[in-house]
């Protein structure tokens, strides 16, 4: 071989050396280094913001891998770096966005965040752990009921992301309390437009609270707003029909809208479960208004007549007095000739049979023609007799009364009646002590006497 040769081949295998020598080198030389496995992510309230099918690569879905656990062993700095990597291998990965929002979050950077957020969010306005970030960056600033919306929207979104949940019931007691105080603070100083807003946001983060129902509905009251205290009292009663204080206040604006058989009802429910007397006789009174409003306008009208007709004297004893007229019934029924098709017809048959008032001896009843106080008087005796025989011991003060009237002698045929109307309290003398047998009955004396009559018989 001739030295050239030589050289050459020598020339070439130090070649191949000094680069196998570099390749060797290069193979032993430092790598890149990896995030540490923590034993305990950093933030584990944090949602992984995972890719949806068929969204960025695969090399950008590694960067966001990577990046994720940079960031739960607290290197933020290399996870920006990932995740921003993750963006230029696919600008459309919007998954590195809510990425970044979470990275900005862990160094309290709360304004940076939501803006990462919201353009992930405006790629996919229903991307989970956007929301869930989104409401931790708004919870940072201290905007609980916002947080609570974009928690609420997470969960609507992906009812299963782990913990959110009880994170979104915890702020909404404490927003909801918050609300409640501001709202009976409001109410407390008749800050009504202020305390109903407060109680509107309340029941927006606890819709099946019936007390906030009851509670506001008591401020639509107190504000004149009947309707919407109605609708407020019902949807409480709705929601938890055990609740008799909830009943109450839905009795008390039926009572106030005149709807006497529904607040009959709703007083009743109320005192099913916490029985009162105040409650019981609500009830009565809410049936004796319902009764009323479904009586004749003749019967109606009584309390304001100038002079009651025989015809409202015998509904009005028939109506209040039915028990004891039902017990006292004396004799069949009469023949009547003028009251058929009369308005007040079953009264008239009921006063006439108990004996209470008569029939005149040509069968009539005379229904249109006025009532005197002598009329009155001997009707008023005509009840406490029957009432002499449920109670004799109180009947003891009208028993053969002698009273002294001017315009009426011992002699009259009125005076036995009106002697015992007058001793027994059920009516009233006049000027002078005088009686007046001829002088018309008003309505609203006639409703005196028998209100009278009614607490002597021990039916109110």
């Amino acid at each position: 071989m001739s030295p050239r040769l030589a050289d050459r081949g020598g020339s070439r295998c130090l070649i191949i050396a000094l680069l196998c020598l570099a390749l060797a080198a290069a193979a032993c030389g430092p790598k890149a280094a990896a995030p540490a496995a923590p034993t305990a992510p950093k933030f584990p309230d944090y949602v992984f913001p995972e890719a949806p099918m068929n969204i960025g690569s695969a090399a950008a879905q590694q960067h966001q891998q990577t990046g994720w656990e940079y960031l739960q062993a607290g290197d933020s700095r290399s996870a920006d770096r990932e995740f921003t990597a993750a963006l230029k291998q696919s600008p459309d990965f919007y998954p590195a966005e809510a990425a970044l929002g979470y990275s900005a979050l862990s160094h309290k950077d709360a304004s940076s965040a939501i803006a990462h957020f919201d353009r992930a969010l405006s790629r996919n306005p229903q991307y989970a752990p956007a929301l869930a970030g989104k409401g931790d960056a708004l919870l940072s600033q201290n905007h609980p009921d916002q947080a609570l919306r974009a928690f609420e929207a997470a969960l609507a979104a992906e009812p299963n992301l782990p913990g959110l949940r009880s994170r979104a019931e915890v702020l909404r007691l404490r927003t909801s309390q918050q609300d409640i105080a501001t709202a009976r603070k409001a109410s407390d100083e008749n800050r009504l437009d202020d305390a109903r807003r407060a109680y509107a946001e309340a029941i927006a983060a606890s819709p099946d609270s019936a007390f906030l129902y009851r509670e506001l509905a008591a401020v639509d009251r107190k504000a004149g707003d009947t309707a919407s205290a109605l609708a407020h009292a019902e949807q409480a009663v709705k929601l938890d029909p055990s609740d008799a204080r909830s009943l109450m206040l839905e009795a008390q604006i039926y009572e106030q809208q005149r709807a006497w058989s529904k607040a009959a009802d709703a007083y009743a429910a109320a005192n099913a479960i916490e029985p009162g007397d105040a409650t019981a006789a609500k009830i009565d009174e809410m049936h004796e208004h319902a009764a009323f409003e479904s009586m004749p306008v003749e019967y109606k009208t009584i309390a304001e007549s100038p002079a009651i007709t025989r015809a409202q004297l015998a509904a009005l004893l028939g109506v209040r007095l039915e028990d004891l007229l039902h017990r006292s019934r004396a004799t069949s029924a009469a023949v009547i000739t003028d009251t058929r098709g009369n308005w007040a017809a079953p009264w008239i048959l009921s006063v006439t049979r108990a004996g209470v008032m008569e029939v005149f001896p040509n069968h009539t009843f005379q229904p249109n023609a006025v009532v005197h106080r002598g009329d009155l008087a001997r009707a008023v005796s005509q009840v406490l007799t029957r009432i002499e025989i449920e109670k004799p011991r109180l009947a003891a003060k009208w028993r053969d009364p002698r009273p002294r009237i001017p315009d009426v002698s011992p002699a009259h045929l009125s005076y036995p009646a009106v002697a015992r109307a007058i001793s027994s309290g059920v009516m009233d003398t006049l000027e002078g002590g005088t009686f007046q047998l001829n002088r018309p009955v008003s309505g609203a004396e006639a409703m005196q006497v028998v209100d009278r009559l009614e607490a002597l018989a021990g039916t109110k």
